[in-house]
């Protein structure tokens, strides 16, 4: 007759030590995944603000957003910005339109 007590031991511990290191890869993972957000949002502000009001505007609104501006280059179209947050770089682009709209005729 096999004795079987104490099995469950080693099975339970190898679960809770892959349970901990799931945790704490979230727990690292969180704040980067954090930036990452922060970061495209800052560029996409950035961007959006350089097709208008050139290097100055993309750069405050960088900083507004919790970014740093890396890199401004104006295309042949509009603006490509890359910003920082932290140790992660986002890249956006914006093109500089502008359209004209003939009033509506009244009535």
């Amino acid at each position: 007759m096999d004795d079987d007590r104490g099995q469950a031991m080693p099975w339970l511990l190898l679960v809770v030590v892959l349970a901990m290191t799931l945790v704490v890869f979230a727990a690292r993972l969180g704040p980067v995944v954090d930036a990452a957000a922060q970061a495209r949002t800052a560029a996409d502000a950035a961007a959006l603000a350089g097709a208008i009001d050139g290097e100055s505007g993309a750069r405050a609104l960088a900083v507004a957003n919790g970014g740093e501006l890396v890199s401004f280059v104006r295309t042949a179209t509009g603006v490509e910005v890359v910003v920082r947050v932290g140790e992660v770089r986002a890249r956006a682009r914006a093109t500089a339109t502008s359209s004209w709209e003939r009033p509506p005729a009244p009535d």
